[in-house]
């Protein structure tokens, strides 16, 4: 879900990638429904191996709700997020809700700082550390 707030709002902004330590390949049907109810389609979206990030990470979102099993040079903040997985819709579109918001609020603290229009945007991991279908 992050990952899919962050490509439609975030733009020119920051350039996300949804990453975990046992990602599942393929997103949950109610990620998909609840996700479309706001006008993003996910898709082209899919979760890849920590190792598998292109490019630099200038921040990793760790939503796993456990510290991170490996160190990084990467600055880490760290969301507590529910899982939604395994739950019901009001709970998936209460997590949307919650991780849109965490979005924008990191898209215009991101803004905030870029110090011109020219600048690269920043790479952001998502990592899911629990071995379980990451989420988005």
């Amino acid at each position: 879900m992050a990952e899919g707030f962050a490509r439609a709002h975030g733009s020119g902004v920051i350039e996300p990638q949804s990453a975990g330590l046992a990602p599942a390949r393929t997103i949950a049907s109610l990620t998909h429904k609840v996700m479309l109810e706001k006008n993003i389609d996910m898709k082209d979206i899919s979760s890849k191996g920590i190792d598998e990030i292109m490019g630099g990470i200038d921040l990793i979102i760790n939503m796993s709700g456990e510290d991170l099993p490996f160190k990084t040079r990467a600055p880490v903040e760290r969301w507590d997020i529910r899982d939604p997985i395994g739950e019901s819709k009001q709970v998936y579109r209460e997590v949307r809700d919650q991780i849109e918001q965490r979005v924008h609020e990191l898209i215009a603290t991101v803004r905030g700082r870029k110090p011109a229009a020219s600048a690269q945007r920043p790479s952001a991991a998502r990592v899911d550390t629990r071995g379980r279908t990451p989420r988005k």
